[in-house]
């Protein structure tokens, strides 16, 4: 089982795939970092030997940003937004969506679930 940037590659996908598992890293910049690397997109997460998994890494910790510090970066740019208190970050404080999304019908997953329109003992 390959392990990079702290997080353990699920076995048996294809590499494309199972990189997408490090938070920071999606489908377009796995599929880069294995063309940089010349490994097959199709290849599985279990064949990588030992080389062929630090220059992963080593493309990883030169270029992108991911784990923890891609986590803290994201929560730093919501904790601007709120002190600015611009529309956005009102809206993140409020728990509510950012992004233009209607709210009288949906956006349950934001808001929580339904409360009833009399709430009585």
């Amino acid at each position: 089982m390959a392990r990079i940037a702290g997080v353990d590659l699920p076995k048996n996908k294809h590499m494309d795939r199972a990189l997408t598992y490090i938070h920071g890293i999606g489908l377009t910049s796995a599929r880069r970092i294995l063309d940089t690397v010349d490994l097959p997109h199709t290849m599985n997460s279990d064949d990588l030997d030992g080389d062929d998994i630090n220059r992963i890494k080593k493309i990883i910790e030169a270029d992108y940003v991911v784990e923890g510090d891609r986590r803290r970066e994201v929560s730093m740019d919501i904790k601007r937004l709120t002190d600015l208190g611009c529309y956005r970050g009102r809206r993140h404080r409020m728990g509510l969506p950012c992004r233009g999304q209607k709210t009288k019908t949906n956006a349950r997953t934001r808001k929580g679930p339904r409360r009833g329109a009399a709430r009585r003992k």
